[in-house]
């Protein structure tokens, strides 16, 4: 949905920008740390690890302003965002170098990364921080086993002197697994959050949606009986004066204009009548995946849809659900043929079953179409709001409110020039086994 995708990336910015500020806060505190600790133990400024730390410091300042200037104009924000932590980990490993290596206590730092890293980039962003964070570790603490580097006031690492292999490798390998554990912990719990937010947004969309539909039904339903009324009459008038023999061509022409309208009207009234209230219809228990079948088969009858589409079928068997045929029909024909219109030349539509919580199963449409631009997304539930030459705009209003009466919604994600995914659920029904697996059930 729109207003979810543009809502990630919003958040996403202002994400970007907290971190901003409080690594503005940490660096001020380690500059006000290392000159307190200059001033204490009386040591020049110029002295390799002072030098080092302030220069430090001064790159992370830079690069703070760096990035609140061009964030504006940053259009991947994800990849500012892996970017940006990336470079903290490297921060990290030489705070890291310089207070002792092995023996300095700032590698926990790693684990306050890998923390905030999973709430900007979720679970796969941590895991990859994770990594990084433990391939630098090892690095660090491998060349300064070998000699090849020590920390800043030693002529020789203590490592070297005082650890066996096995305690270095006891705490690397401690440090890799606390960042792999952090990260996952923490992504998962920032996955389940994002879904919980993305559900809520969902579930406020439907009800404003709802809300707007049952005003539009009351009125659509009054205007469309006064509107039908009258057609009857003026369709019934015209069809005598037709049969009455006394006129032209040309005035037969005339009527025969007038009549093909009046049905247009009458069948949009009709369809203004479905909206506002659905019929109740019959429910009956039928078996999802041959009802599904059945239609697919019927849908690529048509010659055109048959050469141009290929429908691909992932669905599950053995589930029943009790729901009227002919509203099922109506949904997936009008989901289909949407699909259908979408895509230019030849192209794809896939039709999945998949098992949701609470006994429910979801049907997911998708295909490799246009896709709905991101302004459009929010729009196509409207009542009339239609792209095509061609329709009445009705159809997944219709849908969206058969779908209400069964406790489900229509959910649309769609990516412009890639495509569209739609998705609906509906309630599985328990059913005896001799039902089941016998001939008592017609679809």
């Amino acid at each position: 949905m729109k207003n979810i995708f543009m809502s990630t990336e919003r958040n996403l910015e202002q994400k970007l920008k907290l971190l901003m500020f409080f690594r503005l806060i940490f660096t001020s505190i380690l500059l006000g740390s290392t000159i307190v600790l200059q001033l204490n133990e009386s040591v020049s400024p110029l002295a390799p690890p002072l030098l080092f730390l302030y220069g430090l410091i001064a790159s992370i300042f830079v690069m703070s302003f760096f990035y609140s200037v061009t964030i504006s104009s940053i259009q991947h924000k994800v990849v500012f965002a892996y970017i940006q932590i990336g470079i903290d980990t490297l921060v990290v490993t030489l705070i890291v170098l310089v207070t002792g290596c092995f023996l300095s206590f700032f590698s926990f730092l790693y684990l306050v990364v890998i923390i905030y890293s999973s709430v900007l980039l979720f679970l796969n962003g941590s895991m990859v921080m994770a990594g990084l964070c433990s391939l630098q570790y090892v690095i660090l603490i491998s060349l300064e086993y070998y000699g090849i580097i020590q920390p800043y006031g030693a002529d020789i690492s203590p490592l070297i002197l005082e650890f066996g292999w096995l305690r270095v490798l006891y705490k690397v390998m401690i440090t890799a697994v606390a960042c792999y554990a952090v990260a996952f912990l923490s992504g998962f719990l920032s996955e389940q959050t994002r879904r919980s937010r993305n559900e809520l947004q969902r579930m406020s969309e439907h009800v404003k949606r709802m809300e707007k539909m049952a005003s539009l039904g009351e009125m659509a339903a009054g205007l469309a009986h006064e509107i039908k009324n009258p057609l009857a009459s003026l369709s019934g008038s015209i069809q005598v004066l037709r049969e009455e023999n006394r006129h032209g061509p040309e005035h037969d022409n005339l009527m025969r204009i007038v009549l093909r309208e009046t049905d247009r009207l009458t069948s949009l009234a009709s369809d203004f009548l479905l909206f506002a209230k659905p019929p109740a219809g019959k429910r009956e228990s039928i078996r999802l995946d041959e009802a599904i079948n059945e239609i697919l088969e019927l849908f690529q009858k048509n010659r055109t849809i048959r050469e141009k589409l290929t429908i691909e079928r992932n669905l599950i068997h053995d589930i029943f659900v009790d729901v009227d045929p002919i509203h099922l029909r109506q949904i997936l024909w009008n989901l289909l043929l949407n699909a259908a219109e979408a895509i230019d030349g030849e192209g794809r539509i896939a039709v999945d079953m998949v098992h949701q919580k609470n006994r429910r199963i979801q049907i997911v449409l998708t295909d490799n179409g246009e896709g709905i631009s991101p302004e459009n997304v929010d729009a196509i539930f409207d009542p009339f709001y239609t792209t095509k030459h061609s329709g009445t705009g009705l159809g997944l209003s219709i849908v969206y409110r058969i779908l209400e009466y069964y406790g489900s919604r229509l959910d649309v994600d769609s990516t412009e020039g890639q495509g569209t995914l739609v998705h609906f659920s509906l309630k599985i029904l328990t059913v005896p086994e001799p039902l089941r697996f016998g001939r008592g059930l017609d679809t």
